[in-house]
């Protein structure tokens, strides 16, 4: 049987809990770049940038976007091209998009401020209730729950729930509890505090359960049960699309360049011409496509290589190649003839970087 919060909670000391774990958290944290001051922007950006991604591969991004967009208003200003390219490599470009447009509201209805309220923050573009937590309690102090895949982890073992945490209702019930447990006087430590105890002792597989400053509150390891939580269902197995690409120079020495559709997967960031829609089974037929669709004649083409992305639904597989080709129209907004050092400015997924590199 499901125990609700009031059962789980029940036998719990809370006050224990919180000195436990925050006291480590004091002593073993970790040094990284967003916790030097309590910059709401600074905080909110990295949130942003950690969702789905590690924090060693973050700190040189945040660092570089920093330098780049000190401020809030900064960010607010910057035309949508450089803010991708800034952000070129992370990933789940949603995220930046939905960031900046975000900002812009902020700028525009709060004199460039992040809110300190629940109503008014987590009802801007991209906000759901993990940054909402994370932000307004890192930043302003406000007890408030952030729970992420690494907090439901701990607290799944702490409480030994075997709900599935793949289903929405069990991140209300952790919600829920972290709303019951968090520490009123030093919010911001306590919720850094969970999320770092995830990341560096309570980790998915071989949890460091000896080392870890919460052991005497944890159920799951008394039961000696730790490494079968959390229980998550299993998503379905991405999608396999195959197409090609070609990195096509025309006489001039200019690289042809399209940019992607403004809705969608990879939105507005750049790619080279490729049958992604229409996959072709020989090199004549691609060629013959190729050379209607971008208007040029393609006098050579050589293979490259074999590239693959796997996106969280569906795995990217492109045979790549490169090509001299005669430029019949001039580009427009969408289909581009750049020269190499020009190519530098426009944001490309890393499946694209990867075969530019290749190219090289």
């Amino acid at each position: 049987m499901k125990e609700n919060v009031q059962q789980i909670l029940a036998h719990f000391h809370i006050k224990q809990f919180q000195h436990d774990l925050i006291h480590w958290f004091q002593t073993e944290q970790r040094d990284l770049p967003w916790r030097k001051d309590k910059d709401p922007y600074k905080i909110w950006v990295s949130e942003v940038m950690l969702q789905q991604t590690r924090v060693d591969t973050v700190i040189p991004y945040f660092y570089h976007f920093i330098e780049k967009f000190p401020t809030l208003d900064s960010l607010a200003e910057a035309e949508e091209e450089e803010v991708l390219k800034a952000w070129e490599g992370l990933g789940y470009y949603s995220r930046i998009r939905h960031l900046h447009e975000a900002v812009k509201e902020v700028k525009e209805k709060y004199g460039g401020c992040v809110p300190a309220s629940k109503e008014q923050f987590s009802s801007l573009k991209g906000v759901g209730p993990y940054t909402t937590g994370a932000v307004l309690s890192i930043a302003y102090g406000i007890p408030e729950p952030a729970v992420d895949g690494n907090v439901m982890r701990v607290l799944s073992r702490i409480f030994y729930i075997t709900d599935d945490i793949a289903k929405g209702s069990t991140r209300k019930k952790f919600e829920n509890i972290v709303s019951k447990i968090i520490s009123h006087d030093n919010p911001s430590d306590f919720n850094q505090a969970l999320m770092e105890l995830g990341a560096l002792v309570c980790t998915p597989k071989n949890p460091s359960c000896f080392l870890c400053p919460v052991q005497r509150h944890c159920r799951a390891f008394a039961e000696g049960v730790e490494t079968e939580l959390p229980v998550k269902t299993k998503g379905k197995a991405p999608k396999r699309v195959s197409f090609r690409a070609i990195v096509l120079m025309n006489e001039k020495g200019n690289i042809l360049i399209q940019k992607r559709p403004p809705r969608g997967l990879l939105a507005n960031l750049w790619q080279f011409p490729n049958d992604e829609h229409a996959p072709t089974r020989n090199d004549e037929s691609f060629v013959k496509e190729i050379s209607e669709r971008y208007h040029v004649v393609i006098r050579s083409m050589e293979r490259i290589g074999s590239f693959e992305h796997v996106f969280s639904h569906v795995v990217w597989h492109i045979e790549a190649y490169k090509g001299n080709a005669l430029e019949l129209q001039m580009g427009d907004e969408t289909n581009k003839w750049v020269t190499i050092d020009e190519l530098k400015q426009y944001a490309f997924p890393v499946i694209y970087q990867k075969i530019w590199q290749a190219y090289e």
